[in-house]
């Protein structure tokens, strides 16, 4: 009935039809996603009543963090964002794993909040890696990317300075590409878990996705996400608190990174892709029902493919996720070295009943190159003394806060 309607609409009305037609199309430009790059208006005012959150201002200060000084918002990106207008990638590093930043903020065309800890004559070559990356590299990094810079009080630089924003010799080689760092020659153990608190608690955005910087999420993310949120439908409306874990690949050397499921599956199909440590650690970023999350075919909008508990076969899980600035944050007495660091945050969410809410369409490709099981004993002794840290102190805290639950693991 209502085809029969349309064609007759077109065949006898066509001033009414063409008017009709235009009605609806901006009603759909207002209201959701049609275009396929930002979420509509009306998306985004679902979002914010859903929400409730507030806006945030992005203040440049110097701030004390334990044994760490803190430069918030140091360079600040120049696009801004209301809190319930985008999603926030949330990472840490290096000046050396900055060659990954362009590759990241292509994928993602949204904010990122980036902690890079700086200690010593680091501090230099990290203000000249973001001068080159700003004024060099992609132009979505001033657009985008703001920096907070770290670094150990004892390890405090000579002298603080912002990068000049006039010309910048672009002929020169990227500062970043070097193994030498201040870091390395004095044997600094990498705070990374004080950098992922730093870029979260600086977001602008309710929803953040804290990741590792050789991550990349396939592009299109944000208004699918967000669209998703603004619908609200089942499991989404439930009481416990959820995160939205992402599923993580490793890409042979030399390939593309795919930019949807459908060429993620091609991949697997012909072994050029594996699960993210499936050689290292699969228990650690194995998703619950993975084949079947596999052999789904892609539809245009995401969804919640599964929900589960970090409990039982996944209770050593530690899947990197989309949530908020009010999930626990991750404990600054864990380092890089020690290992273990995200998976005691892990621990912390199964204790307090979170669900984890699988996308059915959304990934991750960790930058190419398949990870092989290898001995650094320079870490053992470390990795000794954080299972020590885990035994003694962590789980007796944990366990008197948040209540002792057999089914939860480290």
């Amino acid at each position: 009935m209502f085809v029969c309607r349309f064609r007759f609409l077109r065949q006898v009305c066509p001033k009414f039809f063409f008017v009709s037609v235009l009605i609806v199309v901006c009603f759909r430009v207002i209201n959701n996603d049609f275009w396929g790059f930002t979420p509509g208006l009306g998306v985004l005012r679902t979002v914010k009543t859903l929400t409730q959150c507030y806006d945030r201002p992005m203040v440049s200060q110097i701030v004390q963090k334990g044994p760490f000084w803190v430069l918030t918002n140091y360079i600040k990106a120049s696009k801004r964002f209301k809190c319930h207008e985008s999603v926030t990638i949330t990472t840490q590093g290096d000046f050396t794993f900055l060659e990954n930043l362009s590759t990241l903020v292509e994928r993602w065309e949204g904010p990122i909040s980036i902690a890079l800890y700086a200690p010593g004559t680091d501090f230099g070559r990290t203000i000249d890696s973001i001068r080159y990356l700003r004024h060099c590299d992609s132009p979505l990094i001033a657009k985008f990317v703001t920096f907070h810079i770290f670094f150990d009080g004892e390890h405090t630089p000579k002298q603080i300075v912002k990068p000049e924003e006039d010309f910048f010799d672009c002929g020169q080689n990227p500062p970043f590409r070097t193994n030498s760092t201040y870091k390395n020659s004095k044997n600094l153990l990498y705070p990374i878990n004080v950098g992922r608190n730093v870029a979260r608690e600086l977001a602008q955005t309710h929803f953040i996705l804290p990741l590792d910087i050789e991550l990349f999420p396939n592009p299109g993310f944000i208004p699918k996400f967000l669209s998703m949120i603004a619908r609200n439908h089942p499991p989404l409306n439930r009481p416990n608190p959820r995160v939205f874990p992402l599923p993580v690949f490793e890409i042979e050397s030399g390939l593309k990174l795919p930019n949807n499921k459908t060429q993620l599956r091609e991949l697997l199909t012909k072994n050029l892709a594996i699960p993210f440590h499936k050689d290292i650690c699969f228990s650690c970023h194995n998703i619950p029902d993975l084949q079947k999350w596999t052999q789904l075919n892609e539809t245009h909008n995401f969804s919640v493919f599964s929900v589960t508990k970090r409990q039982n076969e996944h209770q050593h899980w530690e899947p990197f996720y989309v949530g908020t600035n009010f999930e626990p944050w991750y404990d600054e007495r864990f380092s890089w070295e020690g290992k273990s660091d995200k998976r005691v945050q892990g621990y912390v969410l199964c204790l307090l009943d979170y669900d984890f809410m699988v996308l059915d369409n959304a990934f991750l490709v960790h930058k190419p190159g398949i990870k092989k099981i290898t001995r650094d004993k320079k870490r053992l002794k470390y990795e000794k003394k954080t299972n020590k840290l885990i035994r003694e102190r962590f789980l007796p805290e944990m366990n008197f806060l948040y209540n002792f639950k057999n089914n939860c693991k480290v």
